[in-house]
């Protein structure tokens, strides 16, 4: 686990959830821990190109079962990805049935797979950056647009957010006000819809 994934992990700790963060790249790169400079970028992309989503999907599943599984855990199980894991979360969140909260964070494929939508019955949230240099703008509008009417389903944009504007560990993403406004919405909507201890 990466120093940015472990360290949202312990804020979530700290709020009074169970965490669980699982290795997703066992398959192609075992342990891979991604850095935060541009170097690390490239070596990302390599790794994703090599990643299969469906079979991480199916990791996302079980690992969720083995979470939900442990008696420290009671009251309902969520899920919360950024950037690849923003899309793998809204694909868990298609799949699985009996999520109480979802969060996606600029999730790359989201706008690619809007069908997936119809098949999402618990609350989701997205945050996106307006001025993500991956995911552009017109793409965040698609989204915005088609969950127009949903009122299990926010969005989020910072309009000032680029791209992985939460990772507190890459200094060339990070945004401090853009981040520091997202996970204020993010701990709102988990608290009423997942709320530790409940």
């Amino acid at each position: 686990m990466g120093a940015y994934i472990r360290s949202v992990a312990e804020d979530l700790a700290a709020l009074g959830y169970v965490v669980a963060a699982p290795d997703l790249f066992w398959r192609v790169e075992p342990g891979w821990s991604p850095g935060g400079d541009e170097d690390a970028v490239k070596r990302s992309m390599d790794v994703v190109a090599r990643f299969d989503s469906e079979k991480g999907v199916d990791d996302l599943e079980a690992s969720l079962a083995e979470l939900a599984a442990l008696p420290e855990v009671a009251g309902g199980v969520g899920a919360l990805g950024f950037c690849l894991g923003g899309w793998l979360a809204y694909e868990l969140a298609a799949r699985t049935d009996g999520l109480d909260a979802v969060v996606s964070f600029y999730g790359s494929g989201v706008p690619g797979r809007l069908e997936l939508l119809e098949r999402i019955e618990g609350p989701l949230q997205f945050h996106f950056g307006g001025s993500d240099q991956f995911i552009p703008r017109e793409q965040v509008a698609e989204v915005e647009k088609a969950v127009e009417g949903r009122d299990d389903i926010e969005i989020h944009v910072q309009e000032d957010g680029g791209h992985a504007f939460h990772n507190r560990e890459s200094p060339i993403f990070h945004q401090p006000d853009p981040a520091r406004r997202a996970w204020a919405l993010t701990e709102a909507f988990l608290a009423r819809h997942l709320p530790p201890g409940r």
